[in-house]
Formats: structure tokens, sequence, C-alpha cells
């Protein structure tokens, strides 16, 4: 996952869509399949594009954290970007940020 946000970062705007408009092959775990789905959302809404059309249909129906410790926990429940929390995953934007 750090992988790809560093080098999605460092590709020029308008090559970025191209890199999330394919939907990913089933990690074989629901929530890691919303997370990418909330990720691929997040990512286009920062380059001020819609989401691919394949992540509309992931959501889960209770809430998931990631990093779940007490702090971890918090931090997500009052920083998580708006398309994770739409979809039940609480994840902090700092989470997120890569090196």
């Amino acid at each position: 996952m750090a992988e790809f946000l560093e080098e999605y970062r460092w590709e020029p705007p308008e090559k970025r869509a191209a890199l999330l408009n394919e939907e990913p092959s089933a990690t074989g775990d629901e929530h890691w399949d919303v997370f990418l789905a909330a990720l691929a959302e997040h990512l286009a809404a920062k380059d001020g594009r819609g989401a691919p059309s394949w992540v509309e249909t992931r959501s889960l129906r209770r809430f998931w954290f990631p990093f779940n410790t007490r702090a971890a926990r918090v931090d997500a429940v009052v920083h998580a970007p708006a398309a994770f929390r739409r979809r039940g995953v609480y994840v902090s934007a700092q989470e997120l940020n890569v090196a």
C-alpha cells in the first residue's frame, strides 16, 4: 500500500486517473477490498475527479479500524476522510501519508 501511494504521488496528475480506473482483484478479505475502494475514491477526490465506478458497490455493514489501538481509533473517528467514513472504514488521514 505504501509503495503504491508513493508511486501515485509522483505520477503527473493527468496519469493518476488511469491508476485507479481498473478494479483490483479481490484480496480475499472484505475489509481490505472496501479499504481499496475508499482509497481510490479518496485519491480521485484529492485530484478533483470523481471516483471510479467500481468503488460504488463496496462498503461494510460494521465499522472497521485497520489500526486498532485506542489512540488510533480516536484519531480515526475524528480525522477519517469522507470516502472511508461512508464505507465504514475508520483510518486517520495521517495514516495514508507516505514519508
